[in-house]
């Protein structure tokens, strides 16, 4: 497996807000940081607030062990065991009245007590750390006292002062929020949700972009023409925005490293990430070998050409004539029923043998 990025420069990272969905960063940063990658400056909203503080810090150690960990009732007050039902739908043994109690009180006190979300930023944030670092640190909040956008600089923030603006960047409508110096902020995913514009205004050129698709609005920014944008972006769905689970919160990040890995060597699959190693003629005669054990018989090649691959692009919604994208389809769709990890880098061959043991497994 050869590196497809350059590792010669250094980039600034832009990370978007969405909640839970921040463990998907950290496993891009995962990749990143194994394939050498540098940066000199990250921008965040919310959760990316959150995450970019870390990333300030260069302390990936400390984001995995916290994304890998969390639990709902380290976020905001709540029952671990409950809330896990209710994302889990095992609608057995639910507390509804203790839940519609609770409702009730986080109506009548403005929202979820998210205390248990500051003790965790202090426990995992060294404010200090971020402020003496060399990584340049932007975040956006949202001031509902001056209805606007307000963008900090970590290394300008008066001393003491990280912690309660990272909490005002995460200020959800369904979290308490409490005011600071007189001033009442929500949450900057509200008016730019992904702030590659604190970026691009300050210089930087070559930016790595990470999307999650959380709850906001995303600002129209002018790109420059000389701006290098790369995006890296789930193609499957993540969990909630409040599923601080950790079982949902790993996958998550194991889906973010492995999408770290498709874009730094150029792997191709949809769900899957293949080293690809084959050309066009060596996937048609793959597809060949394919459909002549499935018919059990020796097949011409005007049979094949004709009915066979038209059929099974029409199926699998792939450009006929493109017998590596055919095959690729083919492969993922059959991995996928026979319940085979998409988590582990192959080469075409590799997938197509997991295949053939499963399914001689099955015949016998």
């Amino acid at each position: 497996m050869e590196l497809n990025f350059d590792t010669s420069k250094t980039y600034a990272i832009a990370l978007e807000g969405g909640g839970a969905k921040g463990a998907y960063e950290a496993g891009v940063w995962k990749a990143l940081e194994e394939a050498g990658v540098k940066y000199h400056a990250v921008a965040g909203t919310s959760v990316g607030a959150l995450n970019g503080a870390m990333m300030a810090s260069r302390d990936l150690k400390t984001a995995l062990n916290l994304w890998e960990n969390i639990r709902f009732s380290q976020v905001f007050d709540a029952d671990d065991e409950q809330m896990k039902k209710i994302y889990d739908r095992e609608w057995d043994g639910l507390d509804v009245k203790g839940l519609l109690k609770d409702f009730v009180g986080y109506v009548k006190d403005g929202g979820l007590d998210i205390e248990p979300l500051r003790l965790m930023m202090m426990e995992y944030i060294d404010e200090e750390r971020v402020r003496q670092s060399d990584v340049d640190f932007f975040f956006i909040t949202y001031s509902l006292t001056d209805k606007k956008e307000v963008e900090i600089d970590a290394h300008e923030l008066e001393e003491g002062k990280l912690i309660d603006m990272l909490l005002a960047s995460a200020y959800v409508p369904v979290f308490q929020r409490k005011k600071l110096d007189g001033k009442d902020y929500v949450d900057g995913s509200v008016q730019n949700i992904v702030p590659i514009d604190s970026l691009l205004k300050r210089g930087y050129q070559d930016i790595i972009m990470i999307r999650i698709y959380g709850l906001g609005f995303e600002k129209k920014t002018q790109i420059p023409e000389d701006a290098n944008i790369i995006t890296i972006a789930p193609k499957e769905k993540l969990g909630g925005i409040l599923q601080f689970d950790s079982e949902s919160t790993k996958r998550d990040m194991t889906l973010g490293y492995y999408d770290g890995l498709r874009m730094l060597y150029g792997l191709t699959g949809e769900k899957y990430y293949i080293d690809r190693q084959w050309n066009e003629m060596q996937a048609y005669l793959a597809l060949k070998a394919l459909m002549e054990r499935m018919t059990e018989e020796e097949l011409s090649l005007r049979e094949v050409n004709e009915k066979l691959l038209p059929r099974f692009a029409r199926k699998l919604k792939v450009k006929e004539g493109n017998y590596y994208d055919i095959l690729m389809s083919f492969l993922e769709q059959q991995a996928e029923m026979a319940g085979i990890t998409p988590f582990k880098v192959r080469t075409e061959a590799e997938l197509l043998l997991e295949l053939m043991e499963y399914w001689n497994k099955s015949k016998n």
